[in-house]
């Protein structure tokens, strides 16, 4: 390390601590990304060969750890005791991204299958490295890409099952969760309109449409194009935002949101 200068030294500490990969690895992975560190961890997780090896042992004793005694699955009891055995909230962001890995099917609950073979993907085998990669998952909401998988992803994960819509107040609590991260300034109008003009579930096309008119259409609504294809939903929404006095000489009013 010591022909690195400061702030290298410092990236690679960084990265050998959060992927648990060696100094050679970490390096490489970091050299090929021009030493950005998002970039390096991109790098890392799509070569499998530098992976970290995850002993199947292991990860069957943390499956059966926390598998329900009844039903061979992870339910809420087993993902309970698992975040409080990596120290995360329950309603942490993080879960979802975790969820997203495992490619879970359903919100509260991952088959043995999806466990195993997320953790796999993320080379992870024992509650140390867990820990250690939960600063690598947070990092992946900051990718433009990620997020918008990541928030596709949580419509299909958060729905009932058997159901084609995603029930509002489980959709409101997602949007609040995401657009925590994304810092979107009309979220909490957007969640007080649905309450108060929609009260129905939400569907799949609103919910992707969403995140399009959040990066596309500036808070102060100078570029909203009335005559584009947006869904009825989101036209209604603008309506209310200026029926409302939302946006005012090009700012957003908060003192019209219900407290």
């Amino acid at each position: 390390m010591h022909k690195l200068g400061r702030g290298h030294r410092d990236k690679l500490q960084q990265f050998i601590t959060i992927t648990g990969a060696s100094e050679k690895t970490a390096l490489q992975a970091l050299k090929a990304s021009d030493w950005h560190i998002e970039g390096a961890f991109d790098f890392f997780y799509s070569q499998p060969q530098l992976k970290t090896f995850t002993d199947s042992r292991h990860l069957e004793e943390l499956y059966n750890r926390y598998k329900d005694p009844y039903v061979d699955m992870i339910l809420v009891d087993g993902i309970t005791l698992l975040c409080n055995d990596i120290q995360v909230d329950p309603q942490d962001i993080v879960m979802l991204v975790l969820s997203w890995h495992m490619k879970a099917g359903t919100m509260c609950e991952f088959s043995k299958k999806e466990f195993i073979e997320g953790l796999q993907s993320l080379g992870i085998d024992s509650l140390e490295k867990f820990q250690e990669k939960i600063p690598y998952m947070r990092s992946e909401l900051k990718d433009e890409q990620k997020f918008r998988e990541i928030y596709n992803f949580a419509f299909g994960w958060a729905k009932e099952k058997g159901q084609k819509s995603l029930a509002l107040d489980t959709a409101i609590g997602m949007w609040q969760l995401l657009f925590a991260e994304k810092q979107w300034p009309l979220v909490d109008h957007w969640c007080q309109f649905l309450q108060a003009r929609h009260n129905k579930a939400i569907s799949r096309d609103t919910w992707s449409q969403l995140l399009e008119f959040a990066k596309t259409v500036g808070s102060n609504l100078s570029d909203y194009d009335a005559e584009g294809a947006w869904p009825y939903l989101i036209d209604e929404f603008v309506e209310y935002l200026n029926e409302n006095g939302v946006i005012q000489n090009g700012l957003i009013n908060d003192s019209s949101l219900k407290r």
